[in-house]
Order: C-alpha cells, then structure tokens, then sequence
C-alpha cells in the first residue's frame, strides 16, 4: 500500500468512524428513551424531550472537544504533560531524540514536527499529534529516552512518521472528538453524583429528598454512559488496531531495520513498567493515539478493548518464530541488568558515509518509483538524509533552530546574488522587519548560504518550520510579506522563488489554523483539466531549453493523467498569477488522483531522460504544496576516503 492507498484508506475510516459513531448515538438515545418511557408512564412527549436533550449533549460534547483541540498536536502534548525539547538542549538523550526526528523528517520531505518529551512516564512510549504536517509534534516518553538505543528510538520514531503520512493524525483527533460526546452522559452524571454528595449533608429532609433524587438520576445517567464509554472503547480499538499494524510496516519499509522495532516492542514487554502510562491522566482519550498499549488491558478484555494488536503478534510479524517463551527469558534477563539506551547505543553522531551529488548532476527517474516514495521513505531515503544532514553542518542546523535568526536565514536563501538586485532585497527586509534583520540576512548570506548546495535549500527550510511556526502571527505576517517583497524585488520572480515562498506561506498558514485544513479531497482529474494543464505547462516550460521540448513535455504528461482530453499546450507568459489560482483546487483531489498528477509531473520534468538536481527539488516543492511529501530525488555519492 503506497502512501495515496492509505491516504484513500484513512479517508474511508474516517467515513466508518461516522457511520459507528452514529450507531452508539443511536445505542445511547434508546437507552434514554427506554428509561424515560418507563418512568413516564409511556409519554410520547417524554420520549421525544429525552431524544432531544441526549443529541443535544454528545452533538456538543463532541463539538467542545473538537474546538479545544483546534490547536492541534501542541494541545495534545501540553494536557499529557509534555515539555518540549529545546532547540539547544545539551543533554545526550535530549539531542539524540532531536537528531533522529530530524532526519527522519529530511528523509521524508515533511516539515521537522515539534518535538516533545513525557518526563514523568517511565514506561515506553510514544504519539505523533495534530491535523497534519504543519502543526504535528512527536512525543516520546522518557522511560524510552532512558531505555531504547538509536536503532530502537529511531524505530519507534519512523512508526509515528508513519501516522504523520498516512493521514491517521486527523482520524486520531476527530476520535478524541467524537468519542467525548459519546461519553458526556456518563461524565456529567459523574460530577453531579460527586456534587451531590458533598452538598448531601447539609440539607433539610425535603432538600435532602431532592438530593438523593438528583443522586439517583445521576447513578443512571452514570449506568447509561457505561453504554457509551464501551462503544467508544469499541470504536477505538477497531479503527486503531489496524492503522498500527500498517504503521509498522512503514516504519520498517523505511528504516530497513525491522531488529530496532522489534527491540522496542521487546523492551516494553519485557520490562516491569511496559507502556502504560501512570501519570497522564487523558490515556484514556488518547490511547489509540499511542505506539504500545497505554491503559494496560489484559485477558480476554484485552481482545476487545485494546487499541493494538498484541505485543507478541507484532514483534513475530518483524521476527517470524518469535515465542512467549523467548519474552520470558528477555524479562527475567532485565530484571537484574535493565538496558540503558545510550550504553548500548554503537551509532552515537552521524554515519556520513555519504556525500551530495553534483550541484550540475543528472538522474534518470520513472514515474511510478517517484509516485511509489510519496510519502513512503525507504533504507536509501535515510542515507540521503544522513547525507543531507552532514552536509548542512551543525553550525548551519543550530541557525535554523535558533528562534531569533531562523527569519534571517530563511530570507537570506532567496538572497539575489546580483548586487544591485540584492540591494533593492535587503532594502525590502529592512523596511518591514528592521535594519538589525536586514544585516543579519546579509552575513548569513555571505558567510553560509551563497554556495549552498540546491538540494539542502528545502531541508534547511524544514529544519527552521518549528522555531517559525512559534513566532507571534504580526511576526509571521511580515515575514510573509518580506518574502513577496524579496521575490519581486527584480520585476520577476523565479519558479524556485516562488515555489519556496508559496511553500512556507502554506506550511505556516496550516500550523496558524490547522483544523481549517485538514481534510481529505474528493474532486477527479476529468474536472479540473484546466488547473492540470496550467501546472504541467510551467513545469515543462522550466525544465526544458526551447518551446518544441517544452510542448513534448507537456503533452507527455497530459496524456499520461487525461489520455481521452486533449488540451493544447500554451507557453505560460505569467506563470506565478497562473500557479497562484490552481494549487488551492488542485489539492482537493482524491489522494488516488494526486498519484497520477505526481506521475504527470515528473513526465513534464523529465521528458528529456534526465532531471537536474534543481529539477528534482522543485518537483520536490511541487508536491510539498500539493501535500504529498516527496523523500530527495537523487542518490548520495560516496565520498573519496583518504
């Protein structure tokens, strides 16, 4: 399943989610009505009081949650009691949990996600939060800090970067959503019983006879919401187990280690604290949300409560043979000897056994392997990044980190290199952000970025997104503007400008508002010719020499996504107005229709056999917009060894 298949596929359970949600509603308001027709003495006008007052109250209990939870992942973290990790954390475990989500997400061409850590959890764990790339954070506990080693922690981490790409992020939060509402009757009949009780003994008989009324018809509301707490429990379990087993299989599709997997799961049925978490009291809401069990369940209750397939069918689906038996050595093992992480870890620091290719290097690509790596990263993805990362250097990473000096840096890589031009740039910056910033993006310029290899201009980018996205809105609203200001300042603006422009308008708007963007598209190719052929007709354009290869181009790609419709190639004469109106309705395909359009494209591009290395980072932009996050293109070199 590639990452369109399971994006089509979070969309159908996300359709199932409705259609069971509807259902324990339905369990729930003929519970209530049961009740009000027997104590009613069979009124209709009963019945019809108590349907309405129960859809009132899980219609805006569901509502509630999902507004609370408008701030996406960052929410998540803060109510179980997570601390973010600094970006100059110091700490080894701190700065190897930092290290592996960034290459992760270099790896996987997504935005670097906030990274988050549960202090007070002993037991392994993990969760990846929010409504999609832009405002996503990891979080992992320390009882994984302390006991997994690199290859494990980067096992678990992938696995969460599987439910970032597969769309099972925004499924999570509407389930927190929608399964509160199932559970509110339940929850108020619980705070008026407990308010009953205080208030009980002070009362006169008649207002104690009130009391223990109110009492009685708060333990039946407490009965009723059993009936919702077992369905909601029910509705988690079947929408996660399955999402969790394919999330493995990412996460060892990608890092080819199926060993670090399995050892974390080993690690967390062999060790005494496991993966429940004690000490933050929503596990329950957000259980589903968890890579190991968080409420420990056992027995047959665990075959239908628990929102994970078993430990030891998902370790034996990574070790085929793998017993009970042999978990029961590895326990009785660790009991006298626990593991420490970072004394078994042998891959402490950076591999670079690779280096970038040439900045003027060509590749041949196909299609369908490009489309296949959307959002799939695999083995040779990691060792890019592994290069992507060494190349960037820890100088540049800790600007790109650094809260005060990501604005500068992000401006100084569209930084003119003619001077004149430059000048009109900076002159730009400084009226809208200040002469401080304006110097600032000038030295960085200089000193960093005017040789920048075109392949570390997007990760550089990605590594800047979770400083940025905090920054105040006014801040975030100049830089924007500066952006544009810098993009036009020489009457044009280059595609890669604009690309890089558009991307992190995109990226920052989403993290702004990310609820307002989560969703799933539905539109076809047949409608939306039009915003195709406008897309296809400038990638042709500028990745081909002359009009002739350029239209070849085009209508290599058209025939690839609409073969029966034939629309004639025009030169783009404005290409950024035109790119501005299409992305917007091009997004909204059918995450199955996005496939094709990602083949078309790199048709366009590399109609001539080969893609340039600044070909392959806009296509790689490209999809960035379109939000189908594309691992880099072109393989490392070795590197000459002395």
């Amino acid at each position: 399943m590639n990452f369109f298949e399971r994006q089509a596929a979070a969309r159908r359970a996300s359709t199932r989610l409705v259609v069971l949600f509807a259902l324990a509603v339905l369990a729930i308001v003929l519970a209530v009505d049961a009740l009000a027709w027997a104590l009613s003495g069979g009124s209709g006008g009963a019945l019809v009081v108590a349907t309405v007052l129960t859809l009132a109250t899980i219609g805006l209990g569901s509502l509630y949650r999902l507004a609370s939870l408008g701030g996406g992942g960052e929410v998540i973290a803060a109510q179980l009691g997570g601390t973010p990790v600094a970006a100059g954390a110091v700490e080894p475990d701190l700065r190897r949990l930092r290290n592996v989500v960034e290459e992760v997400a270099i790896a996987s061409g997504v935005p670097v996600p906030g990274v988050y850590v549960l202090e007070h959890e002993a037991g392994i764990n993990a969760f990846a939060a929010g409504h999609g790339p832009a405002d996503a954070v990891v979080a992992v506990t320390r009882g994984a800090l302390d006991r997994l080693n690199r290859d494990e922690l980067q096992g678990v981490v992938a696995h969460e970067f599987a439910h970032i790409l597969n769309g099972d992020m925004r499924l999570n939060l509407r389930l927190v959503g929608v399964l509160y509402g199932i559970s509110m009757l339940g929850l108020i009949g619980r705070h008026v019983l407990d308010f009953g009780r205080i208030g009980l003994g002070g009362r006169d008989r008649r207002g104690a006879g009130m009391a223990v009324g109110v009492m009685v018809a708060a333990a039946v509301m407490i009965v009723i919401g059993w009936i919702g707490l077992l369905f909601a429990r029910l509705i988690r379990a079947g929408v996660s187990r399955q999402r969790e087993r394919l999330a493995d299989a990412s996460a060892v599709q990608f890092t080819r280690q199926p060993a670090g997997l399995a050892g974390a799961l080993k690690k967390i049925g062999g060790l005494p604290d496991g993966s429940v978490l004690v000490s933050s009291g929503d596990a329950e809401e957000v259980s589903h949300m968890l890579f190991g069990e968080g409420l420990g369940f056992e027995g047959r209750m665990a075959d239908w409560l628990a929102t994970h397939p078993p430990l030891v069918e998902r370790i034996r689906a990574l070790e085929p043979g793998f017993s009970d038996r042999q978990l029961a050595t590895l326990s009785a093992r660790w009991m006298d000897h626990p593991p420490h992480g970072l004394q078994e870890d042998l891959h402490l620091g950076l591999t670079g056994d690779g280096a970038l290719p040439s900045a003027r290097s060509e590749q041949a690509v196909e299609p369908g392997r490009v489309s296949g790596r959307v959002g799939s990263p695999d083995r040779d993805d990691h060792r890019r990044a592994d290069a992507v990362v060494g190349e960037l250097g820890e100088e540049l990473r800790a600007l790109a980190r650094d809260r005060d000096r990501a604005i500068a840096l992000v401006l100084g890589l569209m930084l003119d290199p003619r001077a004149d031009v430059a000048q009109r740039q900076l002159f730009g910056i400084g009226a809208r952000l200040g002469e401080a910033v304006a110097r600032d993006v000038r030295e960085l310029h200089d000193r960093h970025l005017e040789h920048l290899h075109p392949m570390l201009r997007l990760p550089l980018v990605e590594l800047a997104f979770p400083v940025l996205r905090r920054r105040p809105r006014p801040q975030l609203d100049l830089l924007l503007d500066a952006v544009e200001a810098v993009s036009r300042a020489d009457g044009e603006v280059s595609l890669f400008e604009y690309c890089l422009g558009r991307l992190l308008r995109v990226q920052l708007h989403e993290s702004l508002r990310p609820a307002r963007y989560a969703t799933f598209g539905r539109r076809k190719p047949g409608a939306l010719a039009g915003e195709i052929a406008t897309l296809l007709a400038v990638v042709a354009d500028a990745g081909h020499a002359d009009e002739a290869s350029a239209r070849h181009a085009f209508l290599a790609g058209m025939r690839h996504i609409l073969p029966n419709q034939h629309v004639a190639y025009r030169a783009p004469q404005h290409p950024v107005p035109a790119l501005e109106e299409v992305w917007p309705t091009l997004d909204l395909l059918h995450p199955l229709a996005k496939r094709v359009l990602v083949e078309a494209v790199t048709v366009a591009a590399s109609h001539d056999g080969r893609v340039s290395v600044a070909e392959a980072e806009l296509l790689r932009t490209v999809c960035a917009i379109l939000h189908c996050p594309l691992p880099p293109l072109l393989g490392a070199e070795p590197r000459t060894r002395h």
